[in-house]
Order: C-alpha cells, then structure tokens, then sequence
C-alpha cells in the first residue's frame, strides 16, 4: 500500500495514510475515544478557490456537478462539500443526523468493550434493537419469510456478490439519502432522474426496503461503528491508498487534469476499491489509486469477522476524487 505525508493545511490536523488498515489490524485501540467534531467551514472557500493541485482552467470543472447531488442530506455537510474534490484533501468528519443521540448506549458499550469484544458488542446491539431475531415484536405478519432475513449483513454480502444487485441498489439509496450524492451507475448509467434506468433503480431500492425493520437506521449504524473502529486503529490517520481495477477509462466522468499526471474524475456514490494493487489488476487493465478520506469508507474487509470475506475489500463513498492512472 502507497504511503504518502501530506502538508497540514492551516487548522488541520496532522494528515497521513495509515499503513496496517489493509491488515485488518482490529485490536488496536487508541488511548482515548474522541467523539467526531462538526465540519470545518473553511471548506467552502477551499472548493470555490479550487487550487488544490489543479490545472488552471480546471477549477470550475473540479466541484461536484448540480446533477450528482442533493440540495439536501442527512449529515452536518451539504454534498455539494463532501463531494468536492476539496474535500478528498481536506477531509473532515460527517455526523449523520441522531446517530449518536439515539444510540449513545451502544457508544458507551463499545468505549468499555476490549477490541476483539467490540463487533460482537456491535452485532448484539443491532440484533436486540431490531429484533432481528424476533421479526414479530416489530410487527410481522406476513408470509414472505425470506424478506426477514433483509438486514444489514445481507446487503453487505449482496453488495460483494453484485454491486448492481437489489442488495446494492439499497445501498446506493442509502448514501444518496444519508450524503445526498446521486448514483451514476446502477447496471446502465444513471445520468437522467426522469429516464428508464433510474426508475428501474428506484424499484430495485424500494423492493430492497420492502419488509424491513428499519434498515437504513441499521446501515446508518454500520457506517458509525466503521468510523469508530478507523479512528481508535488508526488514531491521527486521514487518508489511506485504494486501488480499483477497471477496464474502460471511457466509463468515468473525467472532470479535468489534476498534478503530476492524475486526473480529476466523478465516482459513483458508493464503489469497491481494495488496498491491493495486485488484486486490483485482477478486476482491469487499468489501475486507479485514490487517496481516499477514512471517513468516507462505510465497510471494509475486517470490520465484523466473515462478512465480507477475500479481495481486501473497501466500501467507500464516491464524489469527485483525483486519481493516478497506471497500466498493469
């Protein structure tokens, strides 16, 4: 994995990529929790000042486009910030609304957990407060047992098999709700909310909620604990190098030329990298290496033991990103 040191931005912390992530070095802790601080307004002037390693007359091109966003989201930064190409250098945590509210004792629970307790004391918490092995208590009664089985593990495992599944379609909606970045790929691009595919997407996301107990709560939940393991591991680490395997450049939205050769491209709001270069030239002919914010990683290889299992696997929330190209 790529390691580079970044230079601390004015009222930054320091920032570096964080070496053992890829090693699922889940027992180390750091010695003290801290709880995520609100967003840095500075951002902003970042994004609209846009000299940030682009070319001059990229600058307008770099930002998150009108049609990629939401004008509104579910988290303490607007998408067209989190989105931005700032952003991946400047990262700052996001708080999803009433997380931490609603579910201060299931933090508490895993600040007293050892290490190797804190994804059991993650799954009791989420089995419990869901009933998930109790469908009836949240009043079920219908016939379709299958659809009781719909729960955050079963999205994940989806998403591994096929990211255009109906598994990934839910998961899709939800950044598209939580972030209010819009989906770019579901199976055919999705450039047109008013056109056939996106509406074949919407279907898919709504027969994916179908029957379930509150599942994009269950989600907003994994994506916590995801942030909450990254920073007690990983503790002063903000970016870590992914890499994607693709075979078609043509595929991405190119946005503009970044430094030393990279390019400045649009990701689909939800994406797999690995933080293996040789797997990633397993799925392309092409490699892409992004360094990629740890707050935008929802789910990584690791994270709850046999969920997602092989390839070295990071879930991680798209945007405008600047990336190195290289060949195999």
């Amino acid at each position: 994995m790529k390691i580079e040191k970044r230079p601390t931005p004015v009222g930054a912390e320091t920032s570096d990529n964080s070496p053992t992530l890829c090693r699922g070095d889940d027992n180390a802790s750091s010695k003290s929790e801290t709880k995520p601080k609100s967003g840095d307004g500075s951002l902003l002037s970042d994004t609209l000042r846009g000299g940030h390693g682009l070319q001059a007359g990229a600058t307008h091109k770099a930002s998150l486009p009108r049609g990629a966003r939401l004008p509104i989201n579910r988290c303490n930064l607007p998408a067209v910030l989190l989105g931005s190409l700032t952003y991946q250098q400047h990262p700052s945590p996001f708080l999803l609304d009433g997380v931490f509210e609603l579910h201060g004792d299931l933090f508490r629970r895993l600040a007293a957990a050892a290490a190797v307790e804190r994804a059991e004391v993650f799954r009791d918490y989420l089995t419990v407060h869901f009933r998930l092995e109790r469908p009836e208590d949240a009043g079920f009664t219908g016939r379709r047992k299958n659809r009781v089985k719909a729960n955050y593990v079963r999205m994940i495992r989806g998403w591994s098999f096929d990211s255009d599944s109906r598994e990934g379609a839910v998961l899709k909606g939800w950044v598209e709700s939580r972030f209010g970045l819009m989906p770019r790929y579901h199976g055919q691009q999705l450039h047109d909310p008013s056109g056939e595919a996106y509406r074949r997407y919407l279907e898919m996301r709504s027969a994916g909620l179908y029957g379930t107990n509150a599942l994009e709560a269950q989600l907003d939940l994994l994506y916590a604990f995801c942030q909450s393991e990254l920073e007690r591991c990983h503790p002063g680490a903000r970016h870590v190098t992914l890499y994607r395997g693709v075979n078609r450049m043509a595929d991405y939205e190119t946005l503009g030329a970044g430094e030393a050769g990279s390019q400045v491209i649009l990701l689909n709001n939800l994406n797999s990298f690995t933080c293996s270069r040789e797997r990633a030239c397993e799925f392309g002919d092409y490699i892409l290496a992004v360094d990629v914010p740890l707050t935008k990683i929802f789910f990584y290889c690791g994270l709850l033991p046999g969920v997602l299992q092989g390839e070295d696997e990071f879930l991680v929330i798209g945007g405008v990103v600047a990336v190195t190209l290289s060949t195999i």
